[in-house]
């Protein structure tokens, strides 16, 4: 008895360790391939875990016998190949991306072969570790309670430690560490008398030291802004931190010049400066230095201060403050910045003190760390001007940004700024143009749609636009523009060659003395905005371009499916990927995921005699657990990344709350006598259909609470669902285990293969339905589940007939 009780409570820790390891790896792929590669492919990180345990499901299935009888041997085994995985892959994966090109996946056939090639790779650390953890059920399934418990309970403490791992370590140091967790978890299950065991765990031990002394080297996208401004002559990284957030570079080089906006007939220098980048996307660049000859008056993010001088000041994404520096230099009172990365206002203050750091002292600016929606619904103030971040980037993303949550930029945004406004006070935000029109269309429609919800009977005489050669600036005014003021524009975009876009008295003549466009369709689209004519420009054109809300956050998706056929006999078929890339990488990686997922889970199961098979009933309980599970939890995270200001921060929290959570709902199951997992996938659904309808509301109604209290808020609301989803599963494993023991690690293959597809399609049926949509849809699942239909009995279970 002792030495059965000892050998299961060293089960119990090798499961803990070995699911620390596999999350806080997971958690530093995030951060990995949002800095090499995209956004995007950051995501579909959670599908390629869920894969590689769906994979080792299929080969417990088809290998029971013969792996129990080994177990002596395999456990420790398997944890030493995972742990050879968790070093390795990521160099492996880092070398094929070195030379992957996304922009080219449709045109190039061997771009999407190397990315599947990379997804299975990235898998093989989860199939190693699952197939491990899966051992281990299978072996102990009339105890699963227990043994589900320490592997939830360890995912959870494994995303925490994977979020602390960042702040200190650049995620391409984190994965060496992770595989010492994995190779404790071996030992921990290594008996007396394996010799070769032994031999195999030192070898393993000293590959992951390997890696450790000489971590993988990131090799980014060639068309990363990191990248592009590396190759400008002498560039060089001269400071790189590590952060929770994204990992910070500053780049110098003697060519590096910034002339956003900056007008034609600007005649003196354009000082050089420093770029900032987070995660390898650019922040901005620093603010030249306040006693050099710059052309913050000349460039058209001047116009709110041409139009009248402000007293005071809100800057929201103040970044490297350079609207800080410039709303100085114009003459205003004071600035409140709001930048919510404070590992960047620290790099920054440390890096470049005479540029940054005077503005980080200056008694005029108060600086505030929080998210700018936070700050928003906690301010009291009113202000003169608000200047929001901007819109788009020079030479257009390609949509590469589509899946990229902008919460400033919702309906809720704007009228919340909006409400912020002095009677006199003007609302700025500058877009880059790009073509065919998106980003300033839809900011367009943004702004006139805010003014309409706040009373406005017509907007024209509340905004006004101007144009360079590459940017709009927009300004609106909660009262109409005066006489006096539209002079004042008048006599701006005069002196520096800009041309008006958008004024009360506008003539036509006036929209291209200077910067000319190919053909007037811009001045149409616009024109059409704020007429009656919105509603059919919204049905009839090729993009999206109504405005967003927080449900929807995704303000540069602009692909319609339905549109698909006549953008491409309008664009060309080559073409149309460079405009709209993000969705449709998204879509394709999807549909590789979920052929990988049919190809090494459902396809070899087929292998199992008809028997052996409990068909459909097994296939929906599980598989509807699997798809509205992370449906769940997905949903939750982009609820959360609005709530607390940082993707990965909601990330970690929802992933360590919902996995603990779900591990004690587990361990409860272990006292149920009279099982009935009809009932909960019941509950569970109806929970979430209620969480669905009062989630959101709630999540606004307490954002002004301080960051700690909105942890605190955030926790309880994630761990009731939490405890009730963690039940079904083990409820359901054990009474098939006493049915059909040989499908219990095809449930397990079935539940992981569901979970990869649910994953994988999860971010874009959020963008088409929002998330509280997504939400209904995952209760919808559970329900899909109770299809599965266990007979409610004591004692013994069987599926109704």
């Amino acid at each position: 008895m002792t030495i059965a009780a000892g050998l299961c409570s060293r089960r119990h820790l090798a499961l803990a360790l070995i699911s620390v390891a596999l999350l806080a790896f997971q958690i530093s792929l995030l951060q990995l391939l949002a800095t090499s590669q995209w956004h995007d492919f950051a995501y579909f990180v959670i599908s390629i875990a869920l894969l590689g345990f769906g994979a080792a499901g299929t080969i417990l299935s088809l290998n029971r016998t013969w792996m129990v009888e080994r177990q002596e041997l395999l456990l420790p085994l398997l944890l030493c190949i995972a742990a050879v995985a968790l070093a390795v892959s990521p160099w492996l994966t880092q070398a094929l991306f070195g030379g992957f090109d996304s922009l080219l996946l449709f045109v190039e056939p061997g771009e999407m072969l190397r990315l599947a090639v990379v997804a299975f790779l990235l898998m093989l650390p989860f199939f190693f570790g699952a197939l491990a953890i899966g051992l281990i059920f299978t072996i102990e399934t009339e105890k699963i309670g227990g043994y589900y418990f320490a592997n939830m309970f360890g995912s959870g403490i494994g995303s925490m430690l994977g979020l602390l791992g960042l702040a200190w370590m650049l995620p391409q140091q984190i994965p060496p560490f992770c595989a010492l967790l994995a190779l404790t978890a071996g030992a921990v299950l290594l008996t007396e008398g394996r010799k070769i065991m032994l031999a195999v765990m030192l070898l393993a031990l000293s590959l992951v030291a390997a890696v450790m002394v000489k971590p993988t080297q990131l090799h980014l996208s060639q068309y990363k802004d990191l990248s592009r401004i590396l190759d400008l002559p002498e560039a060089m990284i001269v400071a790189h931190r590590p952060a929770a957030a994204g990992q910070i570079h500053i780049v110098a080089s003697p060519a590096l010049r910034s002339a956003a906006g900056v007008s034609l007939n600007w005649s003196g220098p354009i000082p050089g400066t420093r770029a900032v980048f987070v995660n390898g996307d650019m922040v901005g660049t620093l603010p030249p230095l306040a006693e050099t000859d710059n052309p913050r008056d000349a460039s058209t993010y001047a116009l709110p201060y041409a139009i009248r001088t402000p007293n005071n000041v809100l800057v929201l994404n103040a970044g490297t403050g350079a609207a800080v520096a410039q709303a100085l230099d114009l003459g205003t009172g004071t600035v409140v910045a709001v930048e919510p990365h404070g590992p960047l206002t620290e790099t920054l203050a440390t890096n470049a003190p005479n540029r940054f750091g005077l503005l980080l002292t200056n008694p005029r600016v108060d600086w505030q760390t929080v998210a700018p929606r936070t700050w928003l619904a906690r301010d009291r103030q009113s202000y003169d001007l608000i200047v929001m971040p901007d819109v788009g980037s020079f030479g257009g993303n390609a949509g590469l940004f589509a899946l990229h949550e902008q919460p400033l930029l919702t309906r809720e945004a704007l009228r919340s700024a909006w409400k912020k406004l002095t009677p006199q006070g003007l609302l700025t935000i500058t877009s880059w143009v790009d073509y065919p029109v998106r980003n300033p269309l839809r900011l367009l429609a943004s702004l006139v749609e805010t003014l309409e919800a706040a009373g406005v009977v017509d907007p024209i005489y509340h905004i006004a636009a101007i144009r360079s050669w590459g940017t709009i600036t927009f300004c609106v005014k909660r009262t109409p523009f005066t006489t006096h003021e539209l002079h004042n524009i008048r006599a701006f975009v005069e002196r520096w060659a800009f041309d008006p876009l958008l004024l009360a008295d506008l003539r036509p003549e006036e929209r291209q003395r200077y910067n000319r466009l190919q053909d007037d369709s811009l001045f149409v689209l616009f024109d059409s905005l704020l007429d009656e004519e919105r509603e059919a420009l919204y049905r009839d054109y090729a993009f999206r371009v109504w405005p967003v809300s927080d449900d929807q956050p995704f303000f540069s998706q602009f692909l319609r499916w339905n549109r698909l056929d006549a953008m491409t006999e309008l664009y060309g078929q080559q073409t149309l990927p460079f405009l709209e890339l993000g969705m449709l990488v998204a879509g394709l990686a999807a549909l590789i995921l979920a052929a990988l997922a049919a190809l090494l889970i459902l396809l070899p199961l087929t292998r199992l005699p008809r028997q052996e098979r409990h068909g459909w009933k097994t296939l929906l309980y599980f598989g509807g657990l699997g798809i509205g599970y992370m449906w769940t939890e997905l949903a939750m995270i982009h609820r959360l990344v609005f709530y607390l200001g940082q993707p990965v921060y909601a990330a970690a929290l929802v992933v360590g709350v919902m996995l603990a959570g779900s591990a004690i709902g587990s361990a409860l199951t272990g006292r149920f006598t009279v099982l009935r997992p009809r009932r909960f996938a019941a509950l569970v659904a109806g929970t979430l259909l209620l969480y669905a309808s009062l989630l959101t509301p709630l999540l606004q109604a307490s954002l002004p609470l301080p960051f700690p209290a909105r942890i605190i808020l955030a926790v309880l609301l994630l761990f009731p669902p939490a405890v009730l989803m963690g039940m079904p599963f083990p409820i359901g494993l054990r009474l098939l285990n006493r049915l059909h023991p040989i499908e219990v690690p095809w449930a397990f293959g079935i539940n992981g293969c569901f979970s990869v597809v649910g994953a994988a399609m999860a971010t874009l049926i959020a963008v088409e339905v929002g998330y509280s949509l997504l939400l209904v849809l995952a209760a919808c699942a559970y329900l899909v589940s109770v299809g599965g239909r266990f007979r409610e009995m004591s004692g013994v279970r069987e599926y109704d007939r």
